[in-house]
């Protein structure tokens, strides 16, 4: 299943289908993604809106052109950078970072500066061949305000990390598999296609528990080891606690009825 070209009109272009996934197109690749003020706005808007469908289980971000997402444009940059920083309504950076839902990058080209942060916001990464993830925070005189300084470091290494951020030297596609900043690398046409194979794999597994996975796996990356494994245990206990003798039942029919000799197919 193709999903629609985004309409001009429309720069944040979302689609959902009936399968619970849903995407999100930043759609302006005359000027490469950039972000307008009003842009910011309604991708935070998209972000919350979907996460709140009950409809949609797995969320898929992408850029329409050549580019995922250049940066803010600059021509706003006082209007933003004063402003809509503060402002976790508009902010899509806060509301990806609240959304229990799974969100998927597919990184079909540039992602530089404030789309970098973007794409460091979602939970997995799928890059095509094409792809440049580069931070010019430091070239232009732009304080990090969405999290590069703090996330590259604790995924990439601090060393690789201060090098990319303070020569702003791009990091392509294939050295960003090897430092494990995205999950695959494919061809372009086959991009979208990839992150929806993702996305129904995890539609595929109890929905309760993806979400609680994804949480636990987040919230625990923000402590040290030891709380963290505390945290997994309190959790763990909560869930137990909660369920009833039916849902143990349900559990172990379930478990019952799978065939022994059937496994997982890759992704």
């Amino acid at each position: 299943m193709e999903i629609p070209v985004p309409p001009p009109e429309n720069l944040i272009f979302v689609h959902r289908e009936p399968n619970g996934v849903a995407f999100v197109i930043i759609n302006r690749p005359k000027s490469l993604n950039s972000l307008t003020r009003s842009m910011m706005v309604d991708l935070a808007k998209a972000i919350k809106s979907l996460a709140s469908d009950d409809s949609v289980r797995v969320i898929i971000l992408s850029g329409s052109g050549r580019a995922f997402c250049s940066g803010v444009d600059l021509t706003a940059a006082e209007d933003v950078f004063k402003g809509d920083v503060k402002d976790v309504e508009t902010d899509p950076v806060a509301q990806m970072e609240r959304c229990r839902k799974p969100v998927i990058g597919a990184i079909n080209g540039f992602a530089v500066t404030a789309g970098f942060e973007i794409a460091l916001a979602c939970d997995i990464l799928v890059a095509s061949k094409e792809a440049k993830f580069m931070d010019t925070h430091a070239r232009f005189g732009i304080f990090p305000s969405w999290g590069l300084s703090q996330k590259l470091s604790r995924i990439i290494g601090p060393g690789r990390a201060r090098e990319a951020s303070l020569t702003a030297i791009p990091i392509n596609a294939d050295q960003a598999e090897k430092w494990g900043l995205v999950n695959h690398v494919v061809e372009g046409s086959e991009l979208l296609k990839k992150a929806r194979q993702i996305a129904e794999a995890m539609i595929k597994n109890n929905q309760d528990l993806v979400l609680r996975y994804k949480s636990v796996i987040n919230d625990g990356l923000k402590l040290d080891l030891g709380h963290a494994l505390a945290l997994e245990k309190e959790r763990a206990h909560e869930y137990y606690n909660g369920m009833t003798k039916e849902q143990f039942k349900k559990m172990q029919e379930f478990i019952a009825g799978r065939s022994s000799n059937k496994t997982p197919s890759k992704l």
